[in-house]
């Protein structure tokens, strides 16, 4: 039940005194590092001005013109020069105006074309030069790129902590949500498609007895300015994804946490209940967008609810601690809470089913099947007009641990999900035993079961993975917050890695995951070595390994400091690697054998805070660097990791990546008055005509590259649920990858338009995170 008290208290969360202190500590903490990096820059331009001392002494070039000029001017007419003919009074005054006109121009300095361009985060100036071949900064124009983005993939699924959220169509597609997005996938043809019209994460979904509309509650979410969004619940159409209606916005409370249609009347009405601390429950002739009775439901969370298929008058809720029997009448709502009587009272009651008999059964943390049934009224204590109330009528041990989840088949057998056992469990009407199977451990617990369509069945799991068959195949999706991604040099696979530890890579093309490995510590970064062998994955230990592509084992195993690493970069011809710690230094290594033998070079030390991206030059000499605090270093590293004093001699240098989000050429991609940490990072394309980048308000923008001056436009692109920590561009720049943090989602974009290679039109066969079985289905073994 562990698992449940997570997933029940997240609904109900709210900030409290203790995270208040905190937001002041990191703010404190972000000043402190400020006033760091502002004692360190002024260090560094006193010893740069000790150095320039002879050279400002000397003449500069606009002073040597001035002083040409005024020269000329003094200079006495030679006498072979032929005097000018005699001329009226008004014609001389012209002259001598002109003259001194031209005298005037002659004496005002020659200003050169502007070197640099000053922008201020948190009020912190920073200092870029502009390179030789721009001209005129002012006369640059800023443009949208001239390619797009399509969402084409979705990997992942929301198991984690939510219910209900997985459920089969007759068209033959699976539908689920993680992030913003609900997924279509279609199990046959291996396909996808995407319903993106909420605005922050979808908590839940419900299914229309017609079996083709849709409808899905999102969380209230924050804007960019930490205002609170509202939430709301859609109703769509599933075969053609068009929206039909939206439902309380303005009504509902921090978000939707259960959906349910009523299905005797044929879907007319829509059960709500919202993550208010009230909870409040709420019906709705959705159709119509009218709202028929609203009351409070409880204190404690709600876990699921659901219309009696027999009666919409009858609605049934569950929770923590509790089971309500709600009667609707003359648009009131009463409820009567379940007694547990003489059996022991579950912590949480997880879900609930109602048999073909008109029974209701509910699955708790004590790993119990109770059976509910109506009994008559006791009138000499309950009074006249009681109508009864449900008792339960039988206990049936069935897990051990929670019961998540249960299915009601055609015929009548149920399906149960268990939670620390990981057994489904095939009972028969009246709850006889019939057959088992256990999922892998690696997938975690059974969270749901989907509807039964012949003889397919779905399973979501705890640890965000959906098996089909026998679950002999399947995925463990991420389960925690994401910032590790590469892409391989020459093939369409990326690799991902995050808090959860684990190591994953992924082939695009398949939308399938090829292999996946678990470390001993939480993964933040990564980078695939240009011969595409190994690829580098740095930890938040200051370890980092490095893993054989073929044979997934480790070849190679460092450490440098003891802080987290925040960037591994290998030069373009593969030789060095660098890495960035948040240790302020840059460690530099040899890269021989193929990128299995690393040697120290040498360590880059300047920085006066956290090392945050790097990339190297085109010629692997050079490395331009940030860091926490918002500097832009240059090393020259052939040299001896040499600090350059005078970044004004780097602003032609060409870098074989751009990944830094800080340097003149993506300056554009800031918005005014933004903090520091609003990006979280950025990637140049292969083609250098566009540019990435994954910001902390949950978008991911595409803008044209280079985009160096202010308000540059961009396309804006939603579906991530939480900010975004990474993008990175395929080999060919066919696809856009992003990632999600707290959503544990990766978005594969494909990119559309000019110069792109565009694949849009190429058909990429498909697996998804649904992945599939040859294997029978569990209620066939």
């Amino acid at each position: 039940s562990s698992c449940d008290d997570v997933s029940a208290e997240s609904s109900t969360e709210f900030p409290d005194r203790l995270s208040l202190m905190e937001v002041r500590l990191h703010a404190q903490e972000d000043e402190i590092t400020l006033l760091k990096s502002s004692l360190a820059d002024a260090l560094r331009k006193l010893r740069l001005h000790d150095q320039q001392i002879p050279l400002l002494k000397q003449v500069s070039p606009w002073r040597m013109h001035y002083q040409k000029a005024s020269h000329s001017l003094m200079k006495p007419r030679s006498s072979s020069t032929p005097s000018s003919p005699p001329q009226s009074e008004p014609f001389r005054n012209n002259r001598a105006k002109a003259a001194r006109t031209a005298r005037a121009h002659a004496l005002k300095p020659q200003h050169p074309p502007r070197q640099s361009i000053k922008m201020f985060i948190r009020g912190r100036p920073i200092t870029m030069y502009i390179p030789s071949n721009i001209l005129n900064y002012e006369e640059l124009r800023m443009d949208l790129p001239s390619q797009k983005l399509d969402l084409d993939w979705v990997y992942g699924y929301r198991g984690r902590d939510c219910r209900a959220n997985l459920y089969l169509l007759p068209s033959g597609e699976a539908v689920y949500f993680i992030a913003c997005v609900v997924v279509l996938y279609h199990i046959s043809n291996q396909t996808q498609r995407h319903y993106q019209k909420h605005t922050d994460c979808v908590r839940c979904l419900a299914i229309h007895p017609d079996k083709v509309r849709v409808a899905s509650g999102q969380t209230a979410g924050v804007d960019k300015d930490g205002k609170p969004l509202q939430p709301f619940v859609h109703i769509w159409d599933s075969k053609t994804l068009v929206t039909l209606q939206q439902i309380g916005l303005g009504t509902f409370e921090r978000g939707v946490g259960a959906l349910a249609f009523s299905s005797s009347d044929a879907g007319t009405f829509l059960c709500v209940i919202d993550d208010s601390n009230e909870h409040m429950l709420s019906v709705w002739d959705w159709n119509k967008n009218i709202k028929h009775v609203e009351v409070k439901s409880t204190n404690e969370a709600v876990l699921g609810v659901d219309f009696s298929p027999t009666d919409t008058n009858n609605i049934i809720s569950c929770g923590k601690s509790h089971v309500y029997f709600w009667t609707l009448s003359a648009c009131t709502l009463t409820k009567k809470q379940g007694i547990f009587g003489k059996y022991k009272k579950p912590k949480f009651v997880l879900c609930f089913v109602f048999s073909l008999t008109g029974d209701v059964l509910t699955g708790d943390s004590e790993g119990n099947i109770l059976t509910w049934g109506k009994s008559a009224a006791d009138t000499k204590t309950l009074g006249k007009g009681a109508k009864g109330k449900q008792n339960i009528m039988k206990q049936t041990r069935a897990h051990e641990g929670s019961v998540f989840t249960m299915c009601i088949l055609q015929g009548g057998a149920i399906l149960s999900g268990g939670g620390k056992d990981r057994k489904v469990i095939r009972w028969s009407a009246d709850l006889a035993p019939e057959r088992e199977c256990e999922i892998p451990e690696k997938f975690g617990a059974v969270r749901t079961i989907a509807d039964v369509d012949g003889e397919e069945l779905l399973v979501g799991t705890t640890r965000n993975a959906i098996l089909r068959g026998t679950f002999s195949d399947g995925f463990v999706g991420h389960v925690d917050e994401m910032w590790g991604l590469a892409t391989h040099p020459t093939q369409n696979i990326f690799l991902t890695c995050g808090n959860d530890r684990q190591v994953c890579v992924w082939n695009a093309e398949d939308h399938k995951l090829d292999w996946c490995t678990t470390l001993e510590e939480s993964g933040l970064c990564a980078d695939f070595s240009p011969n595409g062998g190994v690829v580098s994955v740095g930890l938040s230990t200051g370890r980092w390994v490095v893993l054989d592509l073929q044979t997934k084992e480790v070849v190679s195993d460092l450490t440098d400091g003891n802080e987290q690493l925040s960037v591994m970069r290998y030069s373009p011809d593969g030789s060095f690697l660098a890495v960035g710690s948040h240790d302020n230094f840059i460690y530099i290594y040899n890269v021989t054998e193929g990128g299995r033998r690393y040697t120290r070079f040498g360590k880059c030390t300047g920085h006066s805070s956290f090392i945050t991206h790097l990339d190297w030059s085109k010629d692997g000499k050079y490395i331009m660097s940030n860091s926490g605090d918002y500097e832009i270093l240059y090393w020259d590293v052939a040299s001896g990791c040499k600090l350059l004093r005078n970044r004004f001699e780097s602003k032609d240098r060409e870098w074989a990546s751009y990944t830094c989000v800080l340097g003149f050429h993506v300056m554009g991609v800031w918005l005014e008055g933004s903090d520091g940490t609003d990006i979280n990072a950025l990637c140049r394309s292969h083609s250098e005509s566009m540019v990435a980048v994954a910001d902390d308000f949950c978008k991911v923008h595409l803008f044209q590259y280079p985009c160096p001056k202010p308000k540059a436009p961009s396309y804006k692109y939603e579906g991530h649920g939480s900010h975004v920590t990474n993008v990175r561009f395929t080999h060919n720049d066919s696809h856009l990858l992003s990632m999600g943090g707290k959503d544990t989602c990766i978005l594969q974009w494909r990119v559309k338009g000019a110069g792109t290679g565009d694949h849009s039109k190429e058909h990429l066969a498909s697996s998804s995170s649904v992945c599939s079985s040859s294997s029978s289905p569990v209620n066939g073994t």
